[in-house]
Order: structure tokens, then sequence, then C-alpha cells
């Protein structure tokens, strides 16, 4: 078998795949964020599979250039995804769709305008798309760096390390080889290799996402609004007891007002393995989220605060602060996913209510 046709049957089965995994996620997921941006993710990496194939585009037409500047696109697309998927509270801005677009634009100009009147333009266009990809690659990585510890859900933090390193990993070595061929079409064999590498990537992703719960993966609606402290009534036996001692640690020693509390502190305080510090406050108090879970006790102690006549005059930002976070903006934030309006709103409402 030529190798132009075994590069193609890669290729083309792995868009195959991607599509398909695209339309399970619209149809199971298409009402969370992490949920479209996978969606959107996956026809961005077909578009790529297609795309980076050797000889394709020679000469450019205008599908050509579409695929080109899709896959180009596709790198914000998967930071996007990485930060939804870690981040169960965040949501999609318009700047985000503004560097969405200013890739595929700048994509879509070097192949329609520049590379085909052999433009002096091109030779810094794509090296520069490149650099960029690069960057958004280094973005994804540090997200999951910093944000690894505080998730609670083990089969995200499983699924997460496989994504993100492997399409980390795969984004490097190409983004490297463009800028080693300086934007031109890569030897067959270079293909054919580049191609089965893609496949076994995509297929071990779809395999690891088919053997995880969707909804550790995607967290919907109602899953982010049971985070709640409350949700330990129904708990008894040794779990109750680790509760209990959770809660006198984190409740009567105000553990949470700390900077740097981590998870592996509190196990360590709790003479229990991290593991199962972490199974527990996620399977059994409801949370997927560490932070999340610490930010509560601080929004209780911030509400009281705000409600207290004797400390109308203290400053929101000093209560803030007391109560464990590291600046307003964070702070407020916060209040207002858990409560529904701002620190000033509630102060004032409670003062309306005295």
């Amino acid at each position: 078998m030529q190798l132009a046709t075994i590069d193609f049957a890669f290729r083309a089965g792995t868009a195959a795949l991607l599509i398909l995994l695209a339309a399970l996620m619209l149809r199971d997921f298409g009402r969370v964020t992490a949920g479209r941006l996978a969606s959107g993710f996956a026809i961005g990496t077909a578009a790529f599979a297609i795309s980076s194939m050797a000889g394709f585009g020679a000469p450019v037409t205008w599908w050509h250039a579409i695929l080109i500047a899709i896959s180009t696109g596709n790198v914000v697309v998967f930071w996007l995804f990485t930060r939804a998927l870690f981040d169960d509270e965040f949501s999609l801005h318009w700047w985000h769709a503004v560097a969405w677009i200013a890739l595929i634009a700048a994509s879509l100009v070097n192949c329609i305008w520049l590379v085909p009147q052999h433009s002096d333009a091109a030779s810094i266009v794509a090296p520069a798309l490149s650099l960029i990809a690069l960057a958004f690659i280094a973005l994804a990585v540090v997200q999951t760096i910093s944000s690894w510890s505080a998730d609670l859900v083990e089969g995200r933090r499983h699924v997460r390390v496989l994504i993100v390193a492997s399409t980390a990993f795969y984004g490097v070595m190409n983004s490297a080889m463009q800028l080693y061929l300086h934007g031109e079409n890569p030897p067959l064999l270079v293909s054919v290799v580049n191609a089965t590498m893609l496949a076994a990537i995509v297929i071990s992703v779809v395999w690891s996402l088919t053997r995880a719960a969707g909804e550790d993966v995607f967290a919907t609606g109602s899953q982010r609004g049971a985070q709640t402290r409350d949700s330990n009534l129904s708990i008894d036996g040794t779990d109750r007891n680790l509760v209990d001692a959770l809660d006198r640690l984190i409740s009567g020693e105000r553990i949470y007002r700390y900077e740097g509390v981590t998870i592996g502190m509190l196990a360590a305080r709790l003479s229990v393995p991290e593991y199962k510090l972490r199974r527990l406050i996620n399977q059994k108090l409801g949370h997927r989220n560490f932070n999340v879970f610490l930010n509560n006790y601080r929004i209780e102690e911030a509400k009281a605060a705000l409600a207290d006549p004797a400390q109308m005059e203290v400053p929101v930002t000093t209560i803030a602060l007391d109560t464990g976070f590291q600046s307003l903006g964070p702070f407020n934030r916060a209040f207002k996913t858990g409560t529904g309006v701002t620190p000033t709103e509630y102060r004032r409402m409670s003062t309306t209510a005295v």
C-alpha cells in the first residue's frame, strides 16, 4: 500500500471519529460550556487532520484555506476547553471570540493572499502563527498544573492528564515542525508518522472519555448547584466522624483564612490519606473543586460580617481579606456566585431588613 494511501486512510478515519465525537458531545452536553467547547475542539482537530496532510492545498482553494484557518484557530478553542473542563464556573466572554477570529483571519489572509503572491510577509506570518499556537498550548498546560490539586473529581483528574498532556505534546511537536519547515508541506513519510500519532492520540482520548462518567467530566447545572454545606446530612458511620472532624478543623480553627491551604494539608492534619479526603469532599459533600469548598466557609463568614450592624463601617475589601480571599475581585465573583448578589447589595439588603 502506498504511503499516500496510508496517510489519507489514517487522517480520514481520525476526522470521522472526531466528527462523531463532536456530535455526541453536542447531544449529551450541549448545554454545558465545556461540552460545547469539546465539540468545537473536536471539529477543529478534524479540520487539522485533513489540512495537515502532505500535498494538501497545492494550489490553495477557498475551502482549503477555510480548513487551514479553522485548524489554526483551534488552539484558542483548546485553551478555552481546558479552562472550562477544570473550572465548572467558567463562562465565555466576547474577547475569547475576538482571539479566535483574529487567528482565523490571519490564517486566511496568509493562505489566500500572501502565500500565492510569494509575499515576504508570508515568511513572517506563518512562524508567528506557530509561535502563537505554542503560547496558547503553554497557557493550557499552566492552567492544568495550577488547578490540578484543587480538582476533586477523580474521573476528571485522570481524563484531564491524558487530554492536555497528549494534545500539548502533539501541538508542540507539530508547531516545532512547522517552524522548521517554514510553513512548507512535510515530506510524505513525516506526514504518515504525524497522522499515525494523531490517530493514536484521538483514539486514546475517545476511549478514556467513554470509560469516565460523562457527568464527572462535564458538570451539569444541577451538579454545580448541589455544592452546599448542607449536603452532609445523610452521612453516617466512619464518614460522619471524618466530616465532623473536617468541619471542626475548618470552622473551629478557621483554617480557610490562611493563605495556601491545600487538601494535602487538611489530610495531614486529619491523619487520613489525601485520596480519601478528596473522595469524601467530592462524593459525600458534593463538591467538585477544593477552592469552591473552602470559599463556602469564607462566604458564610463574610455574610455574617456584612449583616452585622457593628461592622457597617468596615470596608468590603477588609472583610474579603479577613475571610481568606487574596483580593477583592475573586471575593466579589465567589460571593455573587454563592448568593446571587454582590457583597455591597447583600449588606444593603441586610440593613434594610433590620
